[in-house]
Order: C-alpha cells, then sequence, then structure tokens
C-alpha cells in the first residue's frame, strides 16, 4: 500500500465510526449541542460532508472549464465572507434531516476517496491555503473528522476508540508550530523543538532532534486534543522544558483559519 492508500484507511476508518454513533440516534439527538459554539450534531456531521464535496470539488478544478468554475464558485464564497462562511454552511446544511444528512456524507466520502487517488502523480490540489497534495489533503481530512467527532462524542457522552490513527494528527500538530505562532502575530523561535509523544499503543513518536533544548513531551492523546484545540492546556499533562515550548502549547493550533478560541479549563 502507498502512504496514500494508508491514509485514506485510517480516514475512512475513523469515519465510518461516527457515522456508526450518528447513525443511531433519533432526530432528537441529533440536535444535542457539542462543546463547538452554535454548533449540534446535525451541523458537525453537515460541516465534515460539506468539507469533503468542496475537496472533490477542488480535485475536479484542473479536469474541465465546468470543474474549475465550480471550485470557483467556493472560493468566491470564502472571498466574500472569510470568517464566516464555513459555518454558515454548516449551520444552512445541518438544518436538513437526519437521512439527508446521511445520505449526503456516504456519497462525499466515497466521492473523496476515488479523487484522492485519482488526482495526478505529483500535481496539487487548490485549496483554502496554500495547495496540497493528495495525501496531505486526505491527512487533513482525517485531522477534522477526528476533532469533530471528539465533540459529538463529548456530546453523547460516549467513550472514543482511541487508536495510533491519531499519529496523523499529531504530524500535522508538529508541522504546524510555526503557523502557530504567525497566526497569534507572533515570531516562531528560529530552532526546530524536541517532541516526544507516546501512543495509544505504547510506541514512543518523536520529532526534531535529539538534543534540542525546547522539548515537548507526553500522551499523544492530549496532544492531539491540544492541537485541534478539544482541551485547554491546563487539563493535560504535557511537559514542556523551555519558555518558548511552553508558549506553543498555549497556541498550538492544527487547523486552518483564525486562532481559535480553545476550550475553557474544566
Amino acid at each position: 500500500m502507498s502512504v496514500l492508500d494508508d491514509v485514506i484507511a485510517d480516514l475512512s476508518a475513523e469515519g465510518d465510526q461516527l457515522r456508526t454513533t450518528v447513525a443511531a440516534l433519533d432526530a432528537d439527538a441529533w440536535r444535542t449541542t457539542t462543546p463547538a459554539e452554535g454548533w449540534d450534531v446535525a451541523t458537525t456531521v453537515a460541516h465534515l460532508l460539506w468539507t469533503d464535496e468542496v475537496a472533490v470539488l477542488a480535485a475536479g478544478a484542473l479536469a474541465d472549464d465546468a470543474g474549475k468554475q465550480a471550485w470557483d464558485a467556493v472560493v468566491l464564497l470564502a472571498i466574500e465572507d472569510p470568517t464566516g462562511f464555513v459555518d454558515t454552511e454548516a449551520l444552512r446544511i445541518g438544518a436538513a434531516a437526519p437521512d439527508e444528512l446521511l445520505a449526503r456524507w456516504d456519497a462525499a466520502r466515497p466521492a473523496l476517496v476515488q479523487a484522492l487517488r485519482d488526482y495526478p502523480d505529483g500535481a496539487k490540489m487548490p485549496w483554502f491555503g496554500p495547495p496540497m497534495a493528495p495525501t496531505s489533503m486526505a491527512t487533513a481530512r482525517f485531522m477534522e473528522t477526528w476533532a469533530h467527532a471528539l465533540d459529538v462524542y463529548d456530546a453523547l457522552g460516549v467513550r472514543p476508540e482511541v487508536t495510533d490513527r491519531i499519529k496523523h494528527v499529531a504530524h500535522i500538530g508538529v508541522r504546524t508550530r510555526n503557523f502557530a505562532y504567525a497566526n497569534n502575530g507572533l515570531d516562531a523561535p528560529a530552532e526546530e523543538f524536541r517532541v516526544e509523544l507516546t501512543a495509544p499503543s505504547g510506541t514512543l513518536w518523536t520529532w526534531g532532534p535529539p538534543d534540542a533544548p525546547q522539548r515537548v513531551s507526553g500522551a499523544s492523546y492530549e496532544f492531539c486534543q491540544l492541537v485541534t484545540q478539544r482541551i485547554h492546556r491546563d487539563d493535560t499533562g504535557l511537559k514542556a522544558v523551555g519558555d518558548d515550548a511552553e508558549k506553543w502549547l498555549t497556541i498550538a493550533q492544527a487547523f486552518a483559519g483564525p486562532a481559535g478560541g480553545g476550550r475553557d479549563p474544566r
């Protein structure tokens, strides 16, 4: 299997887990409020299916004029309301009946997989930020699916399965360090950090020079929650060595867009 196939398999598994959870809900439960301000379970699924659909449009932008026009229409929405269009679309689509949401998501997920597999070798897909290779897009979709699924599980009081699939999230979290600094109007440190995270399986995952003076260590699950802003820094057992490393843990952000408000300490 290729790296893309591996990421797609993990993305599919994560989506399957969430779909199984929400498919068992009655209509009232779909309106359960999640920790994401203003969103309920339906809004969350709507956001995931919409982003999958939009990623398919992005993949089709190079195919022909019709594909380019469809993608350009989405970009115009983003330009007209850069801070609000994602929420607007999630709320609009999320007003639909649960069966309709599931049907659209069931169509969008395999369509995205096919689009990623069919994308020309070496080419990058347009996106709202820098263009992305198919593997990077699949990894980003995994991160979003996993993070938003946590909101649903939290809202429903469901204990999610924790697997080594979250390494994709951890990797994005490490690689977006400088973005987090810039997104908060700060200069990123010149030197790399050492990051050592214990996987759910017990394996040690590492990034950066072994002798780096600035270091972060701890449970990978808590790190992934932190970089997706699903937990407050004070509610983790993550250890930071060095002021720069500690600062990073207070602003870490693996997702694109403005700096999020994060979660209040519990």
